[in-house]
């Protein structure tokens, strides 16, 4: 146990001198909002919906971000010929990192990020033979992503898909960030 607290101290020891040597703030924020499609969609028809993240992240160096990522999703789809629609709001709760090819001005990433994904409040099937929607229960699954994209000034493009059981989603977002600049 020891040997083991030891590692950890001597881990968290690096990673905190190793950020002070960064070319850019330790700390920043970044706000995106932007288009979800998601995985199953019903054929024939048209599906699409919105999706926005807060996502406060802490600079390891000037390669290696690690954050926390709230987001909400709202998708759907319609199919035109049976008139049926099924619209999900879903919410996630996830660790996230990310790794960036170069050092400054415009910088391209790829990261991963793993954690919670919640269905919020319900998930609707209506069809247009049936007078009342069907309304599906709400829960927790565990979910995952990989993410690339691009910073260039406090600008952030990402593309991310969303892997989660019965409902994920491919989504792109046009953001920017607070903090974490040059210093």
């Amino acid at each position: 146990m020891k040997k083991l607290y030891s590692i950890a101290v001597f881990l968290l020891a690096s990673c905190i001198s190793n950020a002070q040597s960064t070319n850019y703030k330790a700390f920043k924020v970044n706000l995106g909002i932007g288009y979800a499609i998601p995985s199953t969609t019903t054929s024939g028809g048209t599906s699409g919906g919105a999706a926005f993240s807060l996502e406060p992240q802490y600079r390891i160096n000037n390669k290696i971000n690690v954050g926390l990522r709230i987001e909400g999703a709202a998708v759907g789809s319609v199919n035109t010929g049976s008139g049926n629609a099924d619209v999900s709001v879903l919410s996630s709760y996830t660790a996230s990192g990310e790794y960036y090819f170069k050092p400054s001005g415009f910088r391209p990433f790829a990261g991963v990020g793993a954690g919670i994904y919640r269905l919020a409040n319900a998930s609707v099937s209506a069809s247009s033979g049936s007078s009342s929607p069907t309304i599906n229960q709400s829960g927790s699954k565990f979910g995952f992503y990989p993410r690339v994209g691009f910073e260039t000034g406090h600008f952030r493009v990402t593309s991310e898909y969303n892997v989660v059981t019965d409902g994920g989603y491919l989504s792109f977002k046009l953001g920017f960030f607070f903090g974490g600049g040059k210093k």
